[in-house]
C-alpha cells in the first residue's frame, strides 16, 4: 500500500568556529547580551555535531547573556536534538537547550526549552520585550542527570517542550502561548554558564529542524515535502544525513556489499554511496512506476520490486524480480494489487500483501515462488488490516503487523501461517518489522495514537523503535517527522549495527 513517487542534491557542511558566520545548519552564531566571557560553536562535519562554549550571567529577569547558534524560521516547526553538558560544571543551573527568539536584543521576547545541570527541565519564556521571565510551577526534574533528548515545537502560536532519556518516548514538559513573537523568529541551540566569570561547554548532536505541515495536509494531494536519507547506529543513537532532495524519495535498502543504499524516487530506483554523493539510476527495464516495495534476496543476487501496471485493480501494483545489478524484470504475480515485502531465505519465494476480493477493502498476506505456481494465502482477515510481512533470517518465522487487537501491533507466525502470536503491546500503532541480519533485533516504525490503526500516512510525528526479535520492551532509537516511505523495506546494514531511513521536512530557506 505504497504509492509511487523524483533530481538530487547532496548537502555538504562547513567546519567553522568564528562568530557571526554560518555553522552547520545554522546561518549565524553569536553572543547575546555581551557576556564578560565570550562563547563559540564548532561544527564537526563528520559527526554532524556542535560543540558549544559560553559564558553569561543568566537567561532570566529582563535581560539575557548566552551564546546562540540560530537561523530564521517561519511557520510551524519541530526542533529536536541530543544535548549533553561537558564536565562537572561550576554552577548547577548552567543552561542548555533550544530557543525561539524574537531578535538578537538581550531583552527580546523568547521561548526556551531549557535543561539545567542539576536535572531541572523546564519551558521558560519572556512574553514581551523587556518583561521578566516566566516558567511553569510544575517543573520536571530528571533526578540529578538532565534528559538527553530535547524537543521544542511551534504549532500556530503555541510552543510545546518535550524531553526524554535515551530509549524512552518523549514526554511533555510544558506548553506556552500568547507570547509577543513574530512569524519569522530566530531558532537554534544555546548555552549559558549561569556565572559571568566562568565558561562552560556542551555537545549537541542529532540536531534536526523539521518544518512541519498541518494534520490535514495530504502529501499526495498538496505536494511532497523534502526528504533526507539518514543512517542510524541503533546502539549509540547517532544519526547522519547523507543525502537531501527537495522532492519525496522513499524506502532505503542497504546493498549487500554494505557500501551503497538503494531507494525509490519518481517511479525509478537509485543507489547512492553511504558517504553520500550523486545517486545513480538502477536499470529496471520496463518497470518505471516502482513504489517503495523493493527487497533484496538473502543471497544478495536478486532484487524483487513492485511496479504499477496501467488500468488494473488497486493501481496495478505487481511483483517482479530482476538481477541485483539491474536488468529486465520477470513477472511473479499477475493478480493485482500485490505489494511486495520480503524474500524467503531460500531465495525462491516472496511474501506480500494483496487484496483479492473486489468488493472487500481488506488485505491479507500471501506467499508465492518466483518461478510460478499458485499463491498461498497465509491470513484470512475479513475486517482488520495486516501488512509488512518479513521472514526471519533463519526462515522459522514471518513477522508482520496487524490491527486485530484494536491498535496496529507486531505479530509473528510460522511460514505456513500457523502459531500466530502478538509481540508488541502498547498504545502506539506499530508498522513494518525489520529483522536484523543476525536475527537478534527488530526495528520498526511507530505512529502516535492519533493516527488510525490501519493507516500509515505521510508527514507525521513518528518514532523508530528497537526490540529483541523474540519479544521484549521496545526502546526508542529515533524521533522524526515521516511515516509512509520512512522504513517500508528491510534497511539493516549487513553487520546488523545500523539502519537507513527517510525523514521529511519542508525545505529550509
Amino acid at each position: 500500500m505504497k504509492k509511487i513517487l523524483t533530481p538530487i542534491v547532496f548537502t555538504a557542511s562547513i567546519f567553522v568556529s568564528a562568530q557571526m558566520t554560518p555553522v552547520g545548519i545554522f546561518t549565524r552564531h553569536a553572543d547575546i547580551g555581551n557576556p564578560k566571557i565570550k562563547g563559540d560553536v564548532i561544527y564537526d562535519t563528520n559527526e554532524q555535531s556542535y560543540r558549544l562554549k559560553a559564558g553569561g550571567y543568566n537567561i532570566w529577569f529582563n535581560r539575557d547573556e548566552f551564546h546562540f547558534a540560530y537561523r530564521k524560521l517561519k511557520g510551524d516547526f519541530i526542533l529536536t536534538a541530543d544535548m549533553q553538558f561537558t564536565g562537572e560544571g561550576k554552577d548547577p543551573h548552567r543552561k542548555l537547550g533550544w530557543m525561539v527568539r524574537a531578535s538578537e536584543q538581550d531583552d527580546a521576547a523568547h521561548v526556551s526549552a531549557t535543561v539545567h545541570s542539576d536535572g531541572l527541565t523546564t519551558l521558560q519564556w519572556r512574553r514581551l520585550r523587556g518583561a521578566y521571565m516566566r516558567d511553569p510551577e510544575d517543573e520536571i526534574r530528571f533526578s540529578k542527570k538532565s534528559p538527553r533528548i530535547i524537543q521544542l515545537e511551534r504549532s500556530g502560536k503555541t510552543y510545546f517542550m518535550r524531553a526524554a532519556n535515551p530509549g524512552e518516548p518523549l514526554q511533555l514538559v510544558g506548553t506556552c502561548s500568547s507570547t509577543d513573537m513574530p512569524d519569522e523568529v530566530l531558532a537554534g541551540i544555546f548555552l549559558c554558564s549561569h556565572n559571568a566569570d566562568v565558561q562552560e561547554e556542551a555537545l549537541t548532536w542529532n540536531v534536526r529542524i523539521e518544518l512541519t505541515v498541518p494534520e490535514s495536509y495530504n502529501g499526495y494531494r498538496d505536494g511532497a515535502l523534502a526528504s533526507r536519507l539518514e543512517l542510524l547506529d541503533v546502539f549509540t543513537g547517532r544519526r547522519k544525513i547523507i543525502y537531501e532532495n527537495k522532492d519525496r524519495f522513499e524506502a532505503p535498502n542497504w546493498m549487500p556489499d554494505g557500501k551503497k543504499i538503494l531507494f525509490n524516487q519518481g517511479g525509478l530506483l537509485y543507489t547512492i554511496p553511504i558517504e553520500g554523493g550523486q545517486p545513480e539510476k538502477l536499470n529496471t527495464g520496463i518497470a518505471n512506476r516502482n513504489n517503495n516495495d523493493h527487497v533484496i534476496s538473502f543471497d544478495g543476487k536478486l532484487l524483487a520490486i513492485s511496479h504499477h501496471r496501467e488500468g488494473l485493480p488497486g493501481g496495478g501494483s505487481t511483483i517482479y524480480y530482476l538481477p541485483i545489478t539491474g536488468g529486465e524484470p520477470v513477472l511473479v504475480t499477475d493478480s493485482t494489487p500485490s505489494y511486495l515485502h520480503s524474500w524467503n531465505p531460500n531465495n525462491k519465494e516472496v511474501v506480500y500483501v494483496a487484496q483479492r476480493l473486489s468488493k472487500s477493502p481488506v488485505y491479507n498476506l500471501y506467499k508465492k515462488t518466483i518461478t510460478g505456481g499458485p499463491e498461498v494465502q497465509l491470513t484470512f482477515n475479513t475486517r482488520t488490516h495486516v501488512d509488512g510481512p518479513e521472514f526471519s533470517p533463519d526462515g522459522k518465522y514471518i513477522y508482520y503487523n496487524a490491527s486485530e487487537s484494536g491498535t496496529m501491533q507486531l505479530w509473528r507466525m510460522k511460514p505456513d501461517g500457523s502459531a500466530r502470536e502478538q509481540i508488541t503491546f502498547d498504545e502506539y500503532n506499530n508498522w513494518f518489522p525489520h529483522i536484523s541480519p543476525d536475527g537478534k533485533w527488530i526495528v520498526f516504525l511507530s505512529f502516535l495514537p492519533g493516527v488510525a490503526p490501519d493507516d500509515h500516512p505521510l508527514y507525521k510525528k513518528v518514532m523508530l523503535r528497537l526490540m529483541p526479535a523474540g519479544g521484549g520492551a521496545p526502546k526508542v532509537i529515533a524521533y522524526l517527522f515521516g511515516g509512509q516511505g520512512t522504513i517500508n523495506t528491510p534497511s539493516w546494514s549487513p553487520d546488523s549495527k545500523r539502519v537507513a531511513f527517510v525523514s521529511n521536512s519542508k525545505l529550509l530557506e
